[in-house]
């Protein structure tokens, strides 16, 4: 990447003197619109005293290398010795100068694209790569506000409106997305409404952080493709009857147990479809055990939608009047919750396949399981010898201010490349509630986004609208490609709110009042997205109350089955277990004790008497 930070700096260095050999500018609000960006065109006034000319470059520099090039000046001397003769200058230049004037100046319609342009126009993609989440719309409740980086602004480069309709090119070597050599030529008005699309949306990726530009190029294929994501009508109708599940099973526990802790996943509800569609992609490349962690905060939506915990079980758990086979070894004993258990289940995939999904129980606090489940997944990789590190993966599942607060994600975050702990990567969900139980981001972190902390290892980060579904689901399944691909650590951070207190019987308002308002009356995700398919004609509403019917009544069901079900020793995996030692076996007192002939060889013997009749060691 060496030698695009430095084109980089020779670029602004360019546009800088080139701006500056037509007189002085400034920036003035003349704005136009292109669909939903603000464009700030550049005014120039020639009446201002310009700059002097630059002397012309000596031509003995023209060897230089490619990466040594400081001015414009010396940039347009070394492109006309190329064109009369590209064996004149430093190779590093011969291949400049052959992907932006060779190639640009090759197809039909680009007319009159020089050098500079090229570089802003690099630049300006740059730009977008690198600054693009920062205008993206990651938040649901659209209370967070950011300034929108000058780099984001095509006027920043020089650019007018009469530019918006000219053809450009802007292939380089080595590189993918826009500045691949085999994209077409593109007017700068769709390069910018596809920049704008791949890195503003609902989506903000963080990347260009990443040093190898081998995963820079694999992420930039996958981001900027020509047209955007698009899912068909099959994958549509599925995404919504598990969203669906996830937002109703929550519904059904406030009608049902309105008084009882249960640390609900209202206004997060996306984490479940993504979930499932991670480990559905996972599946297809490979991988056939997933450990997974996480602290409270939706785990009974987890355990019964993904990991399919039976309902009428996690129903039976609210009830103080529940039966019992027998309590010795159940959890009732330790004083222990229900949304601290774990389980264990072989799922089915969307491709046909199984895989095996564990989730660690977490009767500590928040992120205290994390180590426990990258211990876990490497054990089972040893033990199955899964050297590749591709069949057993490790996802954890955080919350915004316990991921940027607590020591041990940044602890077992740096253990994810050292060769004797090294899982082959861990895939990271922050639950990102923008609150951490009173607590507002501004006084809880210091940097901007809580995840932060990831760039220390060069992982990608994701940032999604936890509103948009669709955009949930594709961050989800690109992490399970990276996973595989990479074998290195990979956050989803998704950007949603928590719809009422802490634990349900807090009251939100005493402590963040002006974000409950708005909370008040916003629609949940699940009324986002079936609007967004009834206006498709992809969904009926009879077909949405017929799903909407079947949920409800499996929930009824499985309520009444928990009056009567009995809670039994296999629940908590005792059978899977058989044969190890329970901890009242490995916990019994045993005979420590030794016979007399030991204190004879260890006390009497090494001893005798001395002349004096004084005891001494003597030599046995």
């Amino acid at each position: 990447m060496a030698w695009f930070r430095a084109s980089s700096y020779i670029g602004k260095l360019a546009i800088k003197r080139t701006l500056s050999h037509s007189g002085s500018y400034a920036i003035r609000s003349q704005i136009f619109h292109l669909r939903s960006r603000c464009f700030r065109s550049t005014v120039f006034n020639p009446k201002q005293k310009m700059s002097p000319v630059p002397r012309s470059v000596p031509l003995s520099r023209l060897a230089d290398n490619f990466l040594d090039g400081t001015s414009s000046v010396y940039l347009e001397e070394l492109q006309r010795a190329w064109e009369a003769d590209p064996n004149s200058v430093d190779e590093s230049w011969d291949n400049f100068f052959r992907n932006f004037i060779g190639q640009a100046s090759g197809p039909a319609g680009v007319s009159g694209q020089t050098i500079q342009e090229s570089m802003r126009l690099m630049l300006l993609v740059r730009g977008y790569q690198v600054n693009g989440h920062l205008k993206s719309k990651l938040d649901p409740l659209g209370l967070e506000e950011r300034e929108v980086p000058d780099e984001l602004d095509p006027a920043f480069y020089g650019f007018t409106e009469s530019d918006l309709d000219r053809e450009f090119f802007i292939g380089v070597w080595s590189m993918s997305g826009f500045l691949s050599e085999n994209r077409p030529v593109q007017t700068l008005r769709s390069i910018l409404t596809r920049l704008e699309q791949s890195y503003c949306g609902s989506i903000g990726y963080e990347f260009m952080h990443i040093e190898e530009r081998e995963k820079c190029n694999w992420l930039r294929e996958k981001i900027e493709t020509p047209t955007p994501m698009h899912y068909n009508k099959e994958r549509r109708v599925l995404i919504l009857d598990r969203l669906m599940w996830s937002t109703q099973f929550e519904s059904f526990l406030a009608t049902k147990m309105k008084t009882a802790k249960r640390f609900g996943l209202e206004g997060g509800e996306t984490l479940i479809p993504g979930m499932k569609e991670m480990f559905d992609r996972a599946a297809d490349l490979g991988v056939e055990c997933i450990c997974v962690g996480m602290s409270h905060r939706g785990r009974l939506n987890v355990l019964g939608n993904v990991f399919r915990k039976p309902l009428r079980q996690i129903f039976s758990e609210f009830d103080k009047n529940s039966k019992f086979e027998d309590e010795s070894g159940l959890y009732t004993g330790t004083g222990d919750v229900k949304y601290h258990l774990g389980t264990s289940y072989d799922r089915p995939t969307r491709g046909g396949k199984r895989i095996h999904l564990s989730l660690v129980a977490n009767p500590s606090h928040l992120e205290a399981v994390d180590p426990v489940v990258i211990g876990k997944t490497r054990a089972k990789q040893y033990f199955s010898d899964d050297l590749d590190r591709t069949k057993n993966m490790a996802v954890l599942i955080h919350g915004d201010g316990s991921f940027a607060g607590q020591g041990v994600v940044y602890e077992t975050l740096h253990l994810s490349a050292l060769p004797n702990y090294t899982t082959g990567g861990t895939i990271h969900v922050v639950v990102n509630n923008q609150v951490a139980f009173t607590t507002d981001p501004r006084a809880g972190r210091s940097s901007q986004y809580c995840t932060d902390v990831a760039k220390a290892l060069n992982a990608p980060i994701f940032h999604v609208n936890g509103d948009d579904i669709e955009a949930v689901v594709h961050v989800c399944e690109l992490a399970a490609q990276w996973r595989q691909t990479f074998h290195s650590d990979v956050v989803v951070d998704i950007v949603c709110y928590r719809r009422f207190g802490h634990n349900e019987i807090d009251e939100p308002f005493f402590t963040q009042p002006n974000m409950y308002k708005v909370i008040q009356k916003h629609p949940s995700a699940l009324e986002i997205y079936k609007t967004k398919l009834l206006e498709s004609g992809e969904v009926t509403e009879e077909d949405i109350d017929r799903m909407h019917k079947k949920v409800d009544s499996i929930l009824n069901e499985e309520f009444m089955s928990s009056k009567d079900y009995v809670q039994q020793r296999r629940d908590w995996l005792s059978t899977n277990w058989r044969g190890f030692k329970s901890p009242e076996q490995l916990s019994r007192i045993r005979n420590t004790g030794f016979g007399t002939y030991v204190i004879d060889e260890l006390f009497f013997k090494p001893w005798g008497l001395s002349s004096d009749g004084e005891p001494v060691m003597v030599k046995i």
